[in-house]
């Protein structure tokens, strides 16, 4: 798939917003040890892709565990812009820039592979939200196509009940609108969605709808059940022929 003219652009746009953003997130972070630029630039980044987000519903603060549906590689943009937050992801991203921006914004790696070093994973989160960002996690363990849910993974919800302080398990529904189908990205080509979302015309609406906490009193499947559920309802994945929100738990 070749790139258009928009995608050009749109590329150009997000170099030249690096080459600014970075040494100032450096410089910032060596005179201060902390830097407030990883979420600024991601934001800005949405925007030059045409993402348009808002939140809806409050604000999670430090000690949270965000739990999100995951369509797009544009949920990170969306998230750590506007939630601020950081994330859990696979130990192996590909390109070492993309490893070193992960980097930049508290990113908490896990062995996916690693069967038993499930209960590492959690502590390694536990430890995460310990400190100064909410935490994301996609139970869903890959982006799906935007039309229903897959199963929720409940293995990293133990995190709650090893961390050190109270923790809020905050579930998120990320809704793209009527581009949900377009946006998903599933058995697509990494390359090929990223040439396709780049040339996309006009801009992207999406509402970051930040749900009532959970009951943490709840044991980690059944808090992944309860995330699922709200996640959906709040997207109007109600038909299980369509959106199987009660199938693989």
């Amino acid at each position: 798939m070749p790139l258009n003219l928009r995608a050009i652009l749109r590329i150009a746009g997000l170099l030249l917003l690096f080459a600014v953003a970075a040494p100032i997130h450096i410089a910032t972070k060596l005179i201060f040890r902390r830097s407030p630029w990883p979420n600024r630039f991601l934001i800005a980044a949405a925007w030059i892709i045409g993402v348009r987000a808002h939140v809806a519903g409050g604000r999670p603060g430090r000690h949270s565990l965000l739990v999100a549906n995951h369509t797009s590689w544009l949920d990170i943009l969306i998230l750590g812009g506007t939630l601020e937050s950081t994330f859990v992801s696979k130990d192996e991203l590909g390109h070492p820039l993309i490893h070193w921006l992960a980097d930049q914004n508290g990113t908490v790696y896990v062995r996916r592979t690693n069967r038993t070093a499930v209960k590492d994973q959690a502590k390694a989160l536990a430890k995460a939200l310990g400190g100064g960002k909410p935490v994301t996690i996609f139970p869903e363990g890959t982006t799906g196509p935007g039309t229903h849910l897959l199963p929720f993974r409940s293995a990293l919800l133990e995190a709650p009940n090893l961390a050190s302080g109270i923790v809020r398990v905050t579930p998120v529904a990320i809704d793209y609108g009527d581009a949900r189908a377009e946006v998903g990205w599933f058995h697509e080509p990494g390359a090929d969605n990223v040439k396709r979302i780049l040339g996309r015309r006009g801009t992207l609406p999406v509402t970051v709808n930040v749900l009532p906490p959970l009951d943490t009193n709840l044991d980690r499947k059944q808090l992944a059940q309860r995330a699922r559920e709200a996640i959906g309802q709040r997207l109007g994945f109600k038909s299980h022929s369509h959106s199987p929100i009660g199938a693989g738990q």
